[in-house]
């Protein structure tokens, strides 16, 4: 609702006859019918001082009195049909081989349905009898997170007793996590590790940065497994491993050294590869100034050859290339160790394949 609240309507004679719910609707801005009946049952809705029925008719001449806006019901999460690659389960737990594109939990920045629609969660309810409790109604079984973008490995406690004793294995830093990445550029380093706190960027909300003040601890371990001079630029392929899991931490330090994961356009990777070696991006990476795209992503294939002008192909990513290939911890009940892999899906082979043709490694 754009106006400002507590918001007076006064109804014309033109409007007579016409349902107290019928008028709001065509009078409020982006107000749907269904949530001026909901502010109609909240009585949020005066007529002429008091409150009043949606099917009221109305005369012309009242006035209506707008005294706040609808409560948005809390989202919850519902099961929905959706295939798992389940890669282990038992009565305890389970590990999911999560695709790029699929959200682990409803979130809170878009409408009801496409946040609740299609999430890691939903599906969850759809194949698992029981899911722990611990996290809540919008994130039952959920012990830890993989960015949307990321493909990989996640672990889910389908009991409360299981979460509380994976819960505190992560907490520990006692679980062993490893990706691979595919970054802009030659790191200079064979081996390194990043150690800068991570905290919300105060400008552009839905990133990180490792520029803020009092953020929180990140410890990030890279190695390089191979360095490429393609057609399409440099690239380092690393497998990287995280003592923490800060929201988007590997994205978040891999652009602060100035080699954004390809794909990545949120923390300074280009859309297209066409060939250059892209060194303004990486400076834009580190000092944090605005990327050319940070809007939502096409639906086109995630890798895919564009024929431009003058016949030079442009080579595009619609994910990140950030993969949790590895995952190891103690089983909550038995002690034993479980250590399970994720081999790169498809469309990262493919990609690797693509920048491979012409290309030198180092």
């Amino acid at each position: 609702m754009a106006e400002e609240i507590p918001l007076s309507i006064p109804v014309t004679p033109s409007d007579a006859g016409k349902r107290l719910d019928q008028f709001l609707a065509a009078r409020l801005e982006n107000v749907s019918r269904a949530r001026v009946q909901q502010l109609i049952s909240e009585q949020k809705v005066l007529v002429n001082g008091a409150p009043a029925k949606a099917s009221l008719k109305l005369h012309g001449g009242e006035t209506i009195t707008i005294l706040g806006e609808a409560q948005r019901a809390p989202l919850k999460a519902v099961a929905e049909e959706i295939p798992l690659d389940i890669v282990y389960e038992d009565d305890d737990l389970a590990v999911i081989d999560k695709p790029a594109g699929m959200m682990v939990h409803a979130g809170a920045g878009a409408s009801d349905y496409a946040r609740n629609r299609g999430t890691l969660v939903n599906a969850l309810l759809h194949h698992m009898a029981s899911l722990s409790g611990v996290g809540g109604e919008l994130r039952p079984g959920i012990v830890h997170r993989l960015d949307k973008e990321t493909s990989g490995l996640i672990v889910v406690a389908k009991n409360d007793a299981a979460h509380r004793r994976l819960g505190a294995q992560f907490a520990a830093r006692e679980v062993k996590k490893k990706y691979v990445a595919l970054v802009h550029d030659w790191v200079k380093k064979d081996a390194g590790t990043i150690d800068r706190s991570i905290s919300r960027d105060r400008a552009r909300r839905t990133r990180m940065t490792t520029r803020g003040a009092g953020g929180r601890t990140a410890v990030t371990h890279y190695r390089v497994v191979r360095r490429i001079d393609s057609t399409y630029g440099k690239f380092t392929l690393l497998d990287v491993k995280i003592d923490t899991g800060r929201t988007h931490q590997i994205r978040v330090h891999m652009a602060a050294l100035g080699h954004p994961v390809v794909g990545d356009t949120v923390y300074g990777a280009p859309t297209e590869l066409r060939g250059a070696r892209f060194p303004l991006l990486a400076k834009e990476a580190r000092s944090g100034a605005p990327t050319p795209t940070e809007s939502r992503r096409s639906k086109s294939p995630p890798s895919r050859t564009v024929q431009r002008k003058g016949g030079a192909a442009a080579l595009t990513l619609d994910r990140n290339f950030l993969h949790a290939a590895e995952l190891e911890f103690r089983h909550p009940t038995s002690g034993g160790t479980v250590s399970l892999k994720s081999e790169l899906p498809g469309e990262l082979r493919e990609f690797l394949a693509r920048i491979d043709e012409q290309a030198t490694e180092h």
